[in-house]
């Protein structure tokens, strides 16, 4: 099998993308595993490599069709001048991220590259009249998504997956965004999920609930009797197997995440706090339901250790072995339902019975 072409945005340049980039293609290995192509800036990830004291090598290219199969490739997309503050929300930085995300996705679309795997954006500095979006995810969605594909959040590590209902949403906004529709979408998402992407048989998925102790009843919330459970109730009945809803708390606390292949949370800390309190190092986020495979790092800019030296490249390598993965399982699941056999009737009945 051709080695996967893994587009690769380098996020804020005031953060640290270029260093868990650079970082992680200082390992030769990674070059045999797949082509990675950077859209970015040449005298930016330089500066970077500079400051931080990295060896890494990389090759600019213009076009993602001129791709070096053999090196870390980097094509610009941005001002040759970007100015680099690190910890720093700049706009100039936030124009920089959105540039070569948008450069990214317009070469997937044009089949030049697989996959994207995104580096850390600063939500703040990004918006402006082309980026009015909480996050990549909802970006993305508006991007790629067609028919009726909806993109949903999927935080995963070798240990658990944690879904969520609702993404980048205040607190005040969640109870009345949850639906019975929308819970089921997300159920039915995370299921084809589950069985296409990750090769899973027969998955097994937790409902959490969205009050403290399910509601206890009705004494603490209504959600859990009128919303949640009538979703979990038509998921059963299209054979998705679906338990709960379960108080998060625990839920956590006794480990029975354990038990399931993934987790749907209704709001976002409340799948992503004990999520990152296990799975900081090796944790990725992963949009499904979108034809497009993109992953990127469990972790922000990191403004605070930017420039330092300090950043841990192991998730954002973890996302690049998991865009890889999923990639090739789609692959695999695709061929083995092309022109299925047409099923057959057989006629059970005694032979007297038949006209």
């Amino acid at each position: 099998m051709s080695k996967i072409k893994v587009g690769i945005t380098h996020g804020d340049p005031n953060g640290i993308g270029y260093e868990v980039i650079l970082k992680t293609f200082a390992d030769p290995a990674m070059l045999e595993l797949c082509t990675p192509i950077i859209y970015g800036s040449p005298k930016v990830a330089s500066y970077h490599r500079k400051a931080l004291d990295l060896q890494t090598n990389f090759a600019t290219v213009n076009s993602a069709a001129n791709i070096q199969p053999d090196n870390l490739n980097l094509i610009p997309c941005t001002a040759e001048e970007v100015k680099i503050d690190f910890g720093q929300a700049t706009s100039e930085a936030g124009e920089a991220a959105l540039a070569a995300l948008e450069r990214a996705v317009k070469d997937w679309k044009e089949g030049l590259i697989d996959v994207i795997v995104t580096a850390p954006i600063n939500k703040h500095s990004i918006q402006s009249k082309k980026f009015n979006f909480p996050g990549h995810t909802e970006y993305i969605q508006s991007c790629v998504a067609h028919d009726d594909q909806q993109a949903l959040m999927i935080l995963l590590n070798e240990r658990m997956r944690v879904a969520l209902a609702t993404t980048h949403l205040p607190i005040a906004k969640v109870a009345s965004s949850i639906t019975t529709e929308l819970i089921l979408n997300k159920l039915r998402t995370l299921n084809h999920s589950l069985l296409c992407d990750f090769f899973i048989t027969n998955p097994r998925i937790a409902v959490l609930a969205l009050n403290p102790h399910a509601g206890d009843g009705g004494l603490l919330g209504n959600e859990e009797q009128e919303v949640i459970i009538p979703a979990i109730q038509q998921a059963e009945e299209e054979n998705i197997h679906v338990f709960g809803p379960f108080a998060a708390d625990g839920f956590f606390g006794k480990r029975a995440y354990e038990s399931f292949d993934a987790i749907l949370a209704m709001y976002h800390d409340q799948g992503l706090a004990p999520f990152k309190l296990l799975a900081m190092e090796d944790g990725v986020n992963f949009t499904a339901g979108l034809d497009l495979v993109r992953t990127s790092p469990d972790h922000g800019t990191a403004f605070d250790i930017a420039g330092k030296g300090e950043a841990d490249e192991n998730s954002f390598r973890q996302a690049i072995f998991t865009a890889i993965d999923i990639y090739r399982n789609r692959i695999v699941w695709k061929e083995e339902r092309r022109d299925p056999l047409p099923k057959l009737f057989i006629d059970k009945r005694d032979k007297s019975e038949r006209g």
